[in-house]
């Protein structure tokens, strides 16, 4: 027969038919011992999160809230992101590229909303089209040819190639600074353009400041350069009269800044060693609306003046002294 509720297993040998113990799970201790190591672990966890900010809104100062300090570092835009000039490569810095505002140059405020035209002398195939450059053109006082094929050094680097390489970097230097800046030519056209037609893209863009650039063609042993101003002319479609005095100001300021940024001295064989000079005769002038100077920058059939001409180092501090005088101009 069986008895409902009897335990296996007799607490007291004496009495089997006593009470007895439960009996322990073989697991008891094992979990004890587990949960003894554990309880310790999570309080030294929480303590270290509370430390770092918990889960609460921390100050700026320190890490943030719920932070975790990486020890890989993380990715940003200051390396091979998008760096500080808006280029995709390798960054400047911390922070998102964004558009820089025009530098504004040494002492003074950005030349945004200025206009200068730049008339780079001649064309590098005005010597495939003579018939056309030699066509004449009406430019207020008398008809001239359209153009010429210009100057060359003794190495036969050309006026036309001069011109265009001056013309480049002073419109780099200008853009920088805010201003809006044209060529006439950029070896973009077959021939050309005619004179007169130099004077109207000038006049057509309204500039507040014109500056052909040449180079010019005199005798071994001329040296120098020299900036063309235009002359008191009021005949047929030219009339110069309101701008005699701006162009004058103009060039004045070209011619003391080149010099300045050169080294180089006026010419020596015109303007009196002011490097200044008035003429009634150019077409580019004539017809100009618009403030306007001629810079003849130096001889190029004179070895001492080609071998600057032809240097690039040269070239840029010619662009870097038209620019400052310009910028003088404009700045008032």
């Amino acid at each position: 027969m069986s008895y409902a509720g009897s335990n296996p297993g007799p607490s007291d040998p004496s009495d089997p038919f006593g009470p007895s113990r439960p009996r322990r799970s073989p697991l008891r201790r094992p979990l004890t011992v587990a949960l003894a190591a554990l309880v310790p672990g999570a309080l030294l966890g929480w303590l270290a999160y509370g430390a770092w900010g918990g889960t609460g809104s921390g100050g700026t100062d320190g890490p943030r809230a719920g932070a975790v300090p990486s020890v890989l570092g993380s990715a940003t835009t200051g390396e091979g992101g998008t760096g500080g000039d808006g280029k995709t490569g390798a960054g400047t810095g911390a922070g998102t590229g964004t558009a820089s505002a025009p530098a504004a140059g040494p002492g003074g405020a950005s030349l945004r909303g200025k206009v200068v035209v730049i008339d780079p002398g001649h064309n590098p195939t005005n010597y495939l089209h003579t018939a056309d450059i030699n066509s004449k053109v009406d430019v207020g006082t008398h008809r001239k040819e359209c153009d010429t094929t210009g100057t060359s050094t003794n190495s036969g680097y050309s006026e036309a190639q001069f011109t265009l390489d001056v013309a480049h970097r002073l419109r780099a230097i200008l853009q920088r600074q805010g201003a809006t800046v044209k060529l006439t030519q950029d070896a973009d056209r077959p021939f050309g353009p005619c004179v007169d037609e130099r004077a109207r893209i000038g006049n057509a863009a309204r500039a507040d400041a014109v500056v052909s650039i040449h180079a010019d063609g005199a005798g071994a042993g001329q040296r120098g350069f020299h900036v063309i101003l235009p002359g008191a002319v009021h005949a047929g479609a030219a009339d110069t009269r309101a701008i005699v005095g701006p162009s004058k100001d103009l060039g004045k300021l070209i011619a003391g800044d080149f010099t300045r940024a050169t080294g180089t001295s006026p010419s020596n064989y015109v303007g009196d060693g002011t490097g200044l000079v008035t003429r009634e005769d150019l077409g580019g002038l004539n017809l100009s609306t618009v403030p306007k100077v001629f810079i003849e920058c130096g001889n190029m059939r004179d070895t001492k003046d080609a071998a600057l001409l032809t240097s690039g180092a040269w070239r840029q501090k010619a662009a870097q002294g038209i620019s400052e005088g310009i910028v003088s101009f404009l700045r008032g």
